[in-house]
């Protein structure tokens, strides 16, 4: 059971786990050992998930999740199964988190009277500096 927060968790068997080679370097086990996860959750059939998270998850997940609606979290950041299923799991968590919170709406604002009148006053006085440095032929 992953605990996102004291509304939202996931079970277990929500969650698909797959070991499998990881790339970079490895020594001598790097060709022999499963050792990177693969950690998958289907968003789209959760019912775990509010309706507002998982559209949030959704857009957070970008490129991770499939056309299918399932995320896949790969994790192989360490040498061992065991690390890496842990940092999986909680990669996951983070971001299921950070979809729970809702955005603030932009709320529309008008500028005011005054801040219009001050930016036309300063474009009137800056027309005026430019007009005073064009060079205007005297009488010859």
């Amino acid at each position: 059971m992953l605990i996102i927060n004291d509304n939202i968790s996931i079970p277990d068997d929500e969650l698909s786990e797959q070991f499998v080679r990881a790339s970079g370097p490895g020594g001598q086990n790097v060709n022999k050992v499963s050792t990177a996860v693969e950690l998958r959750f289907d968003v789209r059939q959760s019912p775990s998930l509010p309706d507002g998270v998982r559209a949030r998850l959704a857009r957070l997940a970008g490129r991770r999740l499939t056309n299918d609606g399932v995320l896949i979290i790969r994790a192989e950041r360490f040498r061992t199964q065991e690390q890496n299923r842990a940092d999986a799991r909680e990669r996951l968590v983070e971001l299921v988190r950070r979809a729970t919170v809702v955005p603030k709406r932009r709320v529309k604002t008008k500028p005011s009277r005054a801040v219009k009148a001050r930016r036309l006053d300063a474009k009137t006085r800056r027309g005026r500096l430019k007009q005073t440095r064009q060079d205007k032929p005297g009488p010859e």
